[in-house]
């Protein structure tokens, strides 16, 4: 019996997606629920007896001092980066706008940092930071006293965060020059010719426009904040997230406690990374959410 057309377009749709969905089925499904798995058990690599523990890993997470450090350090990495990135990089996607000139050697400057090694940026920055860097030259020609950034407890974390943004304001100002100008001129040269101010018209009609931008930028700058690692292992205090931990992010602490120790505690850092998983995966579904509403 021969296949009707509609019947051939079917199976040979599902033919060709059945190879990707296969590899992101094994890539990405399958290693998530390997974690949840082996965070269920007291696991070593190397051992041979990996017995189920049941929730122990979880309620020593609960006592655990610097797990939750790490947890404030990366809602600070989250809290103070996202907000500061956004507002830096929409400020300069405004002036890249109003270029008429070399615009294209400008935009690609300004994207040349996120294409850029992280390892290589953070040994850049960190020599920058250093007692006798560029930053506490440049402060000692204006008479300032010099600083140990990252060597100071309360300086480090923000030396980083300064780090982060800069790395990743290339991307953010591409993505916000899309959304500006996708922005029909007939709304603001209507509101003009009403007598609004240019404020007004960024307020009332630039921002509601961007929400779709401004909430995706927030979402995939939220996910990766919350996945600090490079920067933090390239720059800290002997790449530990010193120092006095004030650095350490959850990442990093996964790594030290799956990679970095003797014997490696890898259900206990498949616990954290669980936990981690559940965060994102919230923030994705206020994504989802957030998304789904019409910009009036």
């Amino acid at each position: 019996m021969h296949l009707t057309l509609e019947r051939r377009k079917w199976l040979w749709g599902y033919a060709f997606i059945l190879i990707p969905l296969i590899f992101f089925l094994s890539i990405r499904i399958g290693p998530t629920l390997y974690a949840f798995w082996v965070s269920f058990h007291k696991w070593d690599p190397i051992a041979l007896d990996r017995p189920w523990i049941g929730m122990d890993n979880y309620r020593e997470l609960a006592e655990d001092k610097v797990f939750w450090r790490a947890m404030r350090n990366t809602w600070i990495y989250v809290l103070v980066g996202v907000p500061a990135g956004l507002v830096i990089s929409l400020v300069i996607a405004l002036g890249l706008q109003k270029l008429v000139r070399f615009t294209g050697l400008f935009r690609a400057l300004y994207f040349l940092p996120y294409i850029t090694s992280l390892v290589a940026v953070g040994w850049v920055w960190r020599w920058m930071y250093m007692p006798n860097g560029l930053f506490n030259e440049v402060l000692g020609f204006f008479g300032i006293a010099s600083n140990n950034w990252l060597g100071n407890p309360t300086t480090a974390i923000y030396a980083i965060i300064v780090t982060t943004v800069w790395h990743g304001l290339g991307f953010q100002v591409v993505i916000f020059l899309a959304g500006l100008e996708s922005i029909p001129q007939d709304y603001l040269e209507a509101a003009h010719v009403d007598g609004a101010t240019a404020w007004q018209r960024f307020r009332d009609i630039v921002v509601p426009q961007l929400n779709p931008t401004i909430v995706f930028l927030v979402v995939t700058g939220v996910i990766s904040n919350l996945q600090v690692f490079t920067q933090v292992r390239s720059m800290s205090s002997q790449g530990t997230g010193g120092p006095l931990n004030s650095t350490i992010s959850i990442v990093l602490y996964v790594y030290q406690k799956a990679f970095a120790s003797l014997p490696s505690k890898m259900g206990y850092a498949s616990a954290m990374t669980v936990v981690l998983f559940i965060i994102i995966l919230g923030i994705t579904i206020v994504q989802l959410k957030v998304l789904q509403r019409d910009t009036d």
